[in-house]
């Protein structure tokens, strides 16, 4: 395994082509330019041609490195890996593509960030690559996008917050969306088709997608609520809605807190929802919003490489509120705000970050999360690159 330190590239974009991929690439270009912050990068796909026009397009300098990899091809992967301190992929459904990727990325001791939002498929990683990925240093982070970074860091942040309040953790925090403007990615829909059919062929994955605990193999913490039906929520003061990445962020929420040693607490409980308005009003919609959850996307759901205008992107935005309860009655309240549309414009954002602090990280390898990883490295930076906010409220 070659020394990491002395490799060609600190990051490597894997999908540069893609729609969202491009976006990564985009980041880099925009955020550091040549200045002296500017990591060593490369861009990186099946076809040296769309690399060159699409490094050409993003005004990419004409001498940025394009390296050709295929998930298709083993061998391609891991000499990918072997150049780079950090793949950054966007290549999904992972359950469909990202096999060999994440076996290289261990191999190889190589740090590795993606988008998934897909438990069954990262929970058969952990079982597969965690203590190999310990023994190699790998630093395996999955959901670095809009699933599951604002939720995973937004609870890490309450919880600092109501320990220098409270001396104490939170033992239940409730996740609400305040308000979101953006659309669902191809990758998104994408990776939800595969996932029922991977559920079809294999019954034993309902059970991990079913449990917030699923990614927590060994323990399994108190009944969780559920956030599945419409009610009134009295510490928002609003109706609030199932919210449909709740699935994925809370297991993510529950990984990070196990691999940090329950900071939260072994009774911790947590939940998502999407608030509405209050009044009868807010009840429709909430109820309206159940409903909807159960084709989210419509008759005709976005294609992989599909995605907003550019326009749509720059004015997305979403607001996300979490409250903190003490066993006293007493509350904290923190809000997480990101600007651009959270499926592309902002999720390529964080995937970039994620990259950037991975290379100033010294956590010990193995599968884990941007909170179990990186924690407020990833704040401050998401909030210098990524136009993020986090705060407490008053």
């Amino acid at each position: 395994m070659a020394d990491k330190n002395t490799r060609e590239f600190d990051i490597i974009v894997y999908g540069a082509t893609g729609y969202t991929g491009r976006l990564v690439a985009e980041h880099f270009v925009r955020e550091y330019g040549d200045s002296d912050a500017a990591p060593k990068w490369a861009m990186a796909g099946r076809s040296l041609d769309k690399l060159a026009s699409v490094r050409d397009e993003i005004g990419a300098p004409a001498d940025t490195p394009l390296v050709v990899a295929d998930a298709d091809d083993t061998a391609s992967l891991v000499a990918m890996c072997e150049r780079t301190k950090v793949v950054l992929t966007t290549v999904g459904p992972y359950q469909l593509y990202g096999d060999e990727l994440v076996a290289a990325c261990v191999a190889t001791g190589t740090d590795y960030a993606d988008l998934c939002g897909e438990p069954g498929w990262m929970r058969q990683q952990i079982d597969k690559h965690h203590e190999a990925a310990r023994a190699s240093g790998a630093r395996i982070c999955f959901s670095s996008g809009f699933d599951s970074i604002p939720f995973d860091l937004g609870v890490l942040m309450l919880q600092k917050e109501a320990k220098a309040k409270f001396g104490k953790p939170a033992p239940r925090v409730k996740g609400r969306v305040r308000a979101m403007q953006g659309t669902f990615s191809g990758g998104t829909a994408a990776s939800l088709t595969a996932t029922m059919k991977a559920v079809a062929k294999d019954a034993s994955l309902l059970k991990i997608l079913q449990s917030p605990f699923g990614l927590t193999p060994g323990f399994e913490g108190p009944d969780q609520p559920s956030g599945l039906l419409p009610e009134y929520d009295k510490e928002a003061g609003k109706w609030a809605a199932p919210f449909i990445m709740a699935t994925i962020n809370t297991k993510n929420v529950h990984r990070t807190n196990f691999l940090r040693g329950h900071p939260y607490g072994e009774d911790f409980k947590y939940d998502e929802m999407m608030l509405t308005s209050p009044g009868e009003i807010g009840e429709k919609a909430a109820k309206a919003a159940a409903e909807m959850l159960k084709n989210p996307f419509g008759a005709k759901p976005p294609k992989p490489g599909e995605g907003p205008t550019p326009e749509e992107r720059e004015n997305g935005f979403y607001d996300v509120l979490f409250i903190g309860m003490m066993p006293d009655g007493e509350t904290i309240r923190y809000g997480v705000k990101g600007k651009f549309d959270p499926g592309y414009g902002s999720t390529s954002r964080m995937l970039g970050e994620t990259g950037m602090a991975l290379l100033d990280s010294d956590a010990q390898g193995g599968v884990g999360t941007p909170g179990s990883f990186l924690g407020e490295d990833l704040v401050e930076r998401l909030e210098d690159h990524a136009a993020l906010t986090f705060a407490v409220e008053g």
